[in-house]
């Protein structure tokens, strides 16, 4: 044996596999303990989610956690009473609006029930006179709003069922989320239901056997489980996102069954070289299992660049996908050898018929192994062509646009979307308004009260804010929360614009212009807002971050400055291409058909940041 194969034998994958083979009990074992143990403790701890009243970037981020601490506002919630041929007081338009009003105060959720025809409220009738609004209130903390919708929805659906002649439908900031988070759920349970089956039949024709099969998948299943526990430590120090689970089921599924794959099918392949069953194990977790523990290290590195974006969800994201790629990346290098070692040449029991045609006599693929030949054959124009087909798919990520996801991107078959579709028609702005906080010590000041009067009129005066405007003060009288209805749907170039006018020109020169005081702009759009502006700034940070270390990383392990470039140039290329197709399809609606969705506005700007890193 040479001196590069001793060294290559020695390295710590080889090392790693060596022991798990010696010792395949304790290594198995041990697994499964690790992953009842880390779901047990996460059941224990319990999840800190975030909170997204407070964890904002900029101006509204600030604004919010002024909210949050000094003024406790409860979940605001509309139901739209609307006919297409009555108007407000009709009788029968009437008599709906009133059943709505009675069967919501009955429960003991709501609070603060505003009728539009009770006095003084004009600004709940629209101006056609063929919708109105009945406003309330979600008793209790906003973030805990959504536990308790469920009543409320019920009541507001028993209505429409009882009015069958209007259109009777609830939206708000409870039930918005509420909605949005059950059908995420539903997508997200749809999407394991599909790559599971998917990813077996994938291996299946890898592997041609079930039992083979069967080992990549359910150690990438252990390894996600496992990191759903365990992710729930660190999040009562950094809080996680709902939406982590998501990409710990995919990246974990990815990364697990990629990694076992790799190392199963290197240890296959040199049984069919002739080495025994040792010597193959041997071989595999030397080379396969460097190149794993390389592989998961890099990956692990390009994900802690999500901590730079200042960004609670990816700090989230960050530590939930290194968890589950370490994990994975563990599980490869010391369950799968173990398992090996137990099973020997019985990883290929339970064959699949007909798979076997696909692959050659010495377990070589019968479609790609001629691909190899012939890119050996022709590196040049193997280059040339693959590099042109690339640059081809990556083209029209130069028309990238970034849509920040709100009603218009949402599945218009959610009743809520519904409800916020006709909301808008009929009262402009109301459903996602901007909401200007003040905070002063004492915001009934005439000198105050003076200049949110002010504030008012310039912005009716502008056309950017629609009637009616309401203004909300804390106990204290140290905060007033004032509600403006804008114009655009939330997230559009005339939601922006509204924005804009407020923040640069009305709000300095009215309330911002008092000493003393703090005032600033929030909302869902402000929000949005100030989350792209955020994500864009740091991106270039969390760019140069991935791929210096990424490189450094490549560079220590191959030795060779060479192959380091060729990795970065290739994963560079790689992305680029990715997000040219993400243009095609969810921009120009390539597909959209088939993929089961209707917006093309943009990219949600999670998913080019996900890509990259």
């Amino acid at each position: 044996m040479s001196r590069t194969d001793r060294s290559t034998h020695r390295n710590l994958a080889a090392r790693m596999g060596g022991w798990s083979a010696a010792h395949w009990k304790t290594a198995t074992f041990g697994w499964l303990a690790l992953v009842v143990i880390a779901f047990q403790v996460g059941n224990t701890v319990g999840v800190k989610n975030i909170d997204p009243n407070t964890s904002g970037p900029g101006e509204s981020g600030r604004m919010d956690r002024i909210l949050a601490d000094g003024f406790k506002l409860p979940a605001n919630e509309s139901v739209l009473v609307q006919s297409r041929f009555l108007r407000v007081g009709a009788p029968a338009f009437d008599a709906a609006v009133a059943d709505v009003v009675a069967r919501v105060s009955k429960l003991k959720a709501v609070q603060n029930i505003q009728s539009p025809l009770g006095p003084g409220r004009a600004g709940q009738v629209a101006k056609n006179g063929h919708a109105a609004l009945v406003k309330f209130e979600i008793k209790g903390k906003k973030n805990a709003a959504g536990d308790k919708l469920g009543p409320v929805l019920k009541s507001v659906d028993d209505a429409q069922a009882a009015h069958p002649g209007f259109y009777i439908g609830e939206f708000g900031e409870a039930s918005a989320a509420k909605a949005t988070d059950t059908a995420f759920a539903n997508d997200l349970k749809s999407a394991g239901a599909l790559s599971i089956p998917l990813t077996l039949v994938i291996l299946v024709i890898a592997f041609g056997a079930l039992v083979a099969a069967g080992i990549p998948l359910l150690l990438a299943l252990t390894a996600v489980f496992a990191t759903f526990g365990l992710a729930a430590l660190p999040s009562h120090v950094l809080p996680i996102a709902q939406e982590a689970n998501a990409v710990v089921l995919l990246v974990g599924l990815a990364v697990g069954v990629d990694y076992s794959m790799f190392y199963l099918k290197r240890e296959r392949e040199e049984r069919a070289a002739g080495r025994s069953e040792r010597a193959a194990l041997e071989a595999a977790a030397a080379t396969s299992g460097r190149s794993v523990l390389i592989s998961g290290l890099t990956v692990m590195v390009a994900m802690a660049g999500m901590f730079l974006t200042g960004d609670g969800t990816f700090e989230s994201f960050a530590y939930a996908t290194m968890m589950v790629v370490g994990i994975a990346m563990l599980g490869s290098l010391t369950v799968l050898p173990a398992l090996l070692s137990r099973l020997g040449d019985g990883v290929d029991r339970v064959k699949v018929p007909f798979v076997g045609r696909v692959r050659g006599g010495n377990g070589e693929s019968r479609i790609w192994g001629p691909i190899v030949d012939a890119v050996l054959r022709r590196p040049l124009l193997s280059v040339v062509l693959a590099g042109g087909v690339l640059l081809a798919l990556a083209a029209p990520m130069l028309q990238l646009r970034i849509a920040t996801p709100g009603p218009d991107t949402f599945p218009k078959s959610l009743a809520v979307v519904k409800t916020y579709d006709r909301m808008q028609q009929a009262f402009p702005g109301t459903a996602l308004p901007a909401n200007v906080v003040v905070k002063a010590s004492n915001v009934e000041a005439p000198a105050v009260r003076s200049a949110i009067a002010n504030l008012e009129q310039k912005a009716l005066a502008s056309g950017r804010v629609h009637k009616p405007i309401t203004i909300d003060t804390n106990r204290e009288g140290t905060i007033s929360n004032i509600t403006l209805p804008i114009a655009g749907t939330g997230t559009d170039a005339g939601s922006n614009a509204s924005l804009a006018a407020l923040r640069d020109t009305i709000v300095p020169a009215t309330i911002g212009a008092l000493p003393n005081t703090q005032a600033g702009v929030t909302g869902l759009t402000a929000e949005w807002k100030d989350q792209q502006d955020q994500m864009k700034s740091k991106l270039p940070l969390v760019v140069g971050f991935v791929l210096l270390f990424a490189f450094l990383l490549m560079l220590v392990a191959f030795r060779s400055i060479v192959i380091a470039l060729k990795a970065i140039v290739l994963n560079l290329l790689s992305v680029a291409a990715a997000y040219g197709v993400l243009v095609l399809v969810f921009q120009h609606g390539l597909g959209k058909g088939l993929l089961g969705f209707s917006s093309t506005a943009g990219i949600s700007p999670v998913v080019p940041l996900l890509l990259f890193v």
